[in-house]
């Protein structure tokens, strides 16, 4: 089991940020080049890399569910039921990437058209998600095999399938957007091609590897590999309102940007800006999310409660200092990080106006989601569902109010990002003070 020194926490989430600083360079890599090519691909690409994301983190809701339940079972040393409780985790996953590419090939395409203003960007969209889509049967392997190594600690080997997956993808944008060497021109679609064919790498990446690795041996990882009825149970029960968070939170964040498309394609160019460096933000808070609910599940299943407080304010002091390191930017040269992105002198006043003006909002989440994740890691999903829908439904009132009722600038209609990082902390907090959150079953 893994301990709670700087150190360990440290080589348990380093990897895990330098994979999501990666994963980052794939957003910021396409939207370089497609900011370089045409603005309408440069908005499409960020509109529809949305609704990728959030069918993406649907499908992701199980992975984390699987990664808590194998670090719990690690925690009570019980490593006889992990191979079963993987196997169930790629079939899972199989069956719900089937239904989320259904979902985005044969509903999205009427939905954009019906909520889109500028039907060029809607075709667009379409377009790009058409390609992409395809990506989430490389996914639904991935997902299974980084939970696994999440739960287990060995966080470094999803850092270099990361760095085969940006990699790969920075190349194939670069030939296949503008047509470079013996590739056409393909704009728009070659970014999703080249998204795809870059996820497939990654994935091929991590089955050779667990395929020949010693922890197949030590976890007895295929010596048990099942579909197990009693294991998918567990997995229902734990990833799917985890699954359901990351839908709605996501498909918030897409309503309020076709919202943002309805009042001007200025305004969307500006906050697709803002949304492309928001994922330099993630970086650490990503790493430290998924230490933190591998941290949390473990402990809890070895029975060492007095140790989660610790392991809380470490983690959160973390997120914060590493959060400075990467995003301090924001607050100090906002103009020359969208300038990465977006080159066109049109954008980048505004744009870094508002990425100062909610930059604050990003320490506040860092700080806050460990409480989230505590929740999470203790098997307490259903929770942090019910916590996630509040929020939600507090943030799409107001993002409602900001922008079609009270038809306020641009830069005021970013204040929602404060309202709803305040109120899912709050209500964390609230929950870990006044409940029994330590003696979930799992």
């Amino acid at each position: 089991m893994l301990d709670y020194k700087y150190s360990t926490i440290l080589k348990v989430a380093l990897p895990l940020m330098v994979s999501s600083f990666i994963q980052s360079i794939v957003f910021l890599t396409d939207a370089a080049f497609l900011g370089r090519y045409d603005t309408l691909s440069y908005d499409a690409s960020g509109n529809a890399g949305l609704i990728y994301v959030t069918v993406f983190l649907a499908l992701s809701g199980m992975g984390d569910g699987s990664q808590i339940l194998i670090a719990r079972r690690i925690g009570q040393k019980r490593l006889d039921t992990i191979g079963r409780i993987f196997g169930t985790s790629i079939i899972t996953h199989f069956l719900l990437a089937l239904l989320l590419f259904a979902f985005i090939q044969y509903v999205m395409p009427s939905l954009l058209y019906h909520y889109s203003k500028h039907k060029d960007l809607a075709n667009a969209q379409i377009s790009f998600l058409s390609y992409r889509s395809y990506a989430l049967f490389f996914a639904m392997i991935t997902l299974s095999i980084q939970a696994f190594l999440f739960a287990s600690g060995k966080t470094s080997i999803v850092l270099i399938s990361a760095l085969i997956t940006a990699s790969s993808n920075v190349l194939l944008d670069y030939l296949l957007i503008f047509g470079n060497g013996p590739f056409p021109e393909m704009g728009l679609e070659g970014a999703a091609i080249a998204n795809t064919i870059a996820d497939g790498l990654g994935m091929l990446f991590l089955i050779v590897f667990i395929s020949f690795s010693k922890l197949k041996k030590e976890y007895n990882l295929f010596d048990h590999f099942s579909f197990n009825l009693s294991s998918f149970k567990e997995l229902i029960k734990i990833g799917s309102p985890i699954l359901f968070q990351g839908f709605i939170a996501l498909a918030t964040w897409t309503i309020f940007f076709t919202w943002i498309e309805q009042i001007g394609k200025f305004e969307l160019t500006v906050s697709q800006n803002i949304r492309a460096i928001y994922f330099l933000a993630f970086v650490p808070i990503w790493g430290f999310s998924a230490t933190t609910k591998t941290y949390i599940s473990q402990y809890i299943g070895s029975g060492d409660f007095g140790a989660l407080k610790i392991i809380q304010k470490r983690i959160q002091l973390l997120t914060v200092v590493f959060l400075f390191i990467i995003f301090h930017g924001a607050i100090f040269y906002p103009e020359t990080l969208i300038s990465i992105v977006n080159p066109d002198a049109t954008y980048q006043h505004v744009s870094g106006e508002i990425l100062r003006y909610v930059s604050l909002s990003i320490y506040i989440y860092g700080f806050f989601t460990v409480y989230f994740q505590t929740i999470n890691g203790s098997g307490n999903t259903n929770v942090t569902f019910i916590i996630e829908v509040i929020c939600v439904v507090i943030y799409v009132i107001f993002a409602y109010l900001l922008i079609k009722v009270w038809k306020l600038d641009i830069f005021w209609i970013w204040s929602v990002e404060y309202i709803y990082f305040i109120n899912m902390g709050v209500l964390s907090l609230i929950y870990l003070r006044f409940f029994d959150w330590k003696r979930k079953v799992v």
